[in-house]
């Protein structure tokens, strides 16, 4: 059966078993399975094959996998934070306590046991190029804001972006005082 073959710890929506039969043939399937412990029902329409570990027993859900399968699922796009694609691009070394992404779907908080995700809907200009590295600095920079994304500060930040990354980058719209910083802290580079 298909579900032995998804890896164990990763969710599921139970759209990916619709080729198998009508959905409540799939879901009197799904509730079989559950009331035997072969997968368990994470949220509404999604599924998991439980993963154990040796030192931890039962391996919870990854909230951040939950909320990356919903945006896939729903066709929204999905982009890491700002705090944290400053910290990533090696700008500030402090980690959020509750992983945020911004989203192009509403705004809502994405709870798995004791684990919580939060989504931001940003306008579509801010998820440019989400998923890739020149998202992700330009993410950084709507976050840093006019006053703290110097020239110095952008051109850390390029340094970890391949010429591909920084050339995409340069296409997407931004605004004008962005532009220029980048401009300047390429001419830097």
């Amino acid at each position: 059966m298909r579900i032995k073959r998804m890896r164990k710890g990763r969710p599921f929506h139970r759209g990916v078993l619709a080729h198998i039969g009508p959905s409540g043939s799939v879901a009197r399937v799904l509730s079989a399975l559950v009331a035997a412990g072969l997968v368990e029902r994470v949220a509404r329409g999604i599924y998991v094959r439980p993963k154990y570990s040796v030192l931890l027993g039962r391996v919870p859900v990854s909230p951040i996998e939950l909320a990356k399968l919903e945006a896939k699922r729903r066709g929204q796009k999905l982009q890491i934070h700002g705090a944290e694609a400053v910290r990533r691009l090696g700008v500030s070394t402090q980690m959020s306590m509750i992983p945020i992404y911004n989203t192009s779907g509403p705004s809502r908080e994405i709870r798995v046991a004791n684990a919580v995700v939060q989504l931001r809907h940003v306008s579509p200009v801010r998820l440019q190029g989400a998923g890739s590295q020149a998202g992700l600095m330009l993410t950084a920079m709507h976050y840093l804001g006019r006053s703290e994304a110097t020239t110095t500060t952008v051109s850390l930040m390029l340094s970890r972006l391949s010429d591909q990354d920084i050339r995409a980058l340069q296409g997407f719209e931004m605004p004008k005082w962005m532009r220029n910083v980048l401009l300047l802290a390429s001419e830097k580079r």
